[in-house]
């Protein structure tokens, strides 16, 4: 396959995009910052990796004609243990039966191999309602297996300078969110969180997607990169934390995560996809330990999630796609198990919205 930082060459259907100005704005916006951010981690893997480009993954929302996305996926094992760079827009503006006009959104997850270098989330988002109203959703965190104090005071520098004014309440916001109530800890050690933004100054909401966007990518690639080069020795005890950590983002993320959630009930055409953040292996045995922790509303669900890993934890495509299906369907027939997910101060509707 020729590499290129764009849609793939064969493309038998084509993604229509939303015709809106803002729409067009924010995927501009969310399109650059996966290139910037796939340039910056190829970069890395050509340094001290085995060379090898990230490959691009293409989707279909109703075949396009409610728009998709593109997923570049890292196939440098030697530094990643699972990487994926995602952009995507789906619009409706064709559709009068929908309220939502488009959702524009980049979301990523870096999971490197090396277990002293931090995994890293971040998602910046655009939804746009066709009365005319429009939120951001801005998220970033830094989730390691093994903590690093400078890496975590790193990290918190670069989201305080990004969020400016807002990054109190972003930290807040994030702590909230990413708390894991049946562990009794956050996922992760330094959260950035904004849910439903805006100033009125849309300009300047975006210059702030873009600042927040750029600097984390930046932020983070140096930290791993100093990981990755400087900390070589790994022992059998740090594989093991990090396959507890990896366990535990797997939890977060099929019970508490509301945007994985929210994209589940929304559509069944990008489910490998939205897996994309799941790590390559987790602890079965651990994960089902934890069933009892659960609250009552979610009484099952972690038995639902065990019967899709095989005994060793590995977690592929086939693995990927039976999950989404099965939590889905969990959802589905247990919607009071949505009420106990997780939240920031505020909720918005997403799946309602795409109704």
């Amino acid at each position: 396959m020729k590499w290129r930082h764009s849609v793939p060459e064969k493309s038998i259907m084509t993604r229509i995009k939303a015709k809106s100005p803002d729409a067009q704005a924010a995927y501009s916006l969310v399109e650059h910052l996966q290139s910037y951010f796939v340039r910056a981690l190829e970069q890395l893997s050509s340094e001290i990796g085995e060379k090898q480009k990230f490959e691009p993954i293409e989707w279909f929302r109703h075949h396009g004609k409610f728009g998709g996305g593109v997923r570049y996926v890292a196939t440098d094992d030697k530094l990643f243990n699972r990487g994926s760079v995602n952009v995507s827009q789906v619009q409706y503006e064709s559709d009068e039966t929908k309220q939502l006009a488009s959702a524009t959104a980049l979301s990523t997850i870096i999971h490197p191999r090396n277990p002293h270098a931090p995994s890293m989330h971040m998602h910046i988002s655009w939804t746009e309602m066709k009365n005319g109203k429009g939120y951001w959703r801005m998220m970033a965190d830094l989730n390691p297996s093994v903590f690093k104090e400078e890496d975590k005071q790193t990290f918190e520098a670069c989201l305080k300078a990004c969020g400016g004014e807002y990054y109190e309440e972003a930290s807040a916001q994030g702590d909230k969110y990413f708390y894991i109530p049946a562990l009794e800890r956050h996922r992760g050690v330094s959260h950035f969180y904004l849910e439903n933004f805006s100033t009125g100054n849309r300009d300047d909401d975006l210059k702030m997607a873009q600042r927040l966007g750029e600097g984390v990518v930046d932020t983070y690639v140096k930290i791993i990169k100093n990981r990755m080069v400087n900390e070589t020795s790994i022992t059998e005890e740090d594989k093991k934390v990090q396959l507890a950590y990896h366990t535990i983002y797997l939890f977060q993320v099929l019970t508490l995560d509301r945007g994985t959630t929210s994209g589940l009930l929304v559509h069944d055409e990008n489910d490998v996809g939205i897996m994309g953040s799941i790590p390559s292996h987790v602890n079965k045995t651990l994960f089902l330990s934890w069933k009892d922790k659960t609250p009552p509303e979610q009484n099952g669900l972690v038995d639902v999630i065990a019967a899709c890993l095989d005994e060793d934890g590995a977690v592929e495509n086939e693995q990927k796609a039976a999950l989404a299906q099965a939590a889905r369907e969990y959802y589905k027939t247990h919607p009071q198990a949505l009420k106990v997910q997780a939240s920031g101060n505020v909720s918005v509707p997403t799946v309602q919205n795409h109704k």
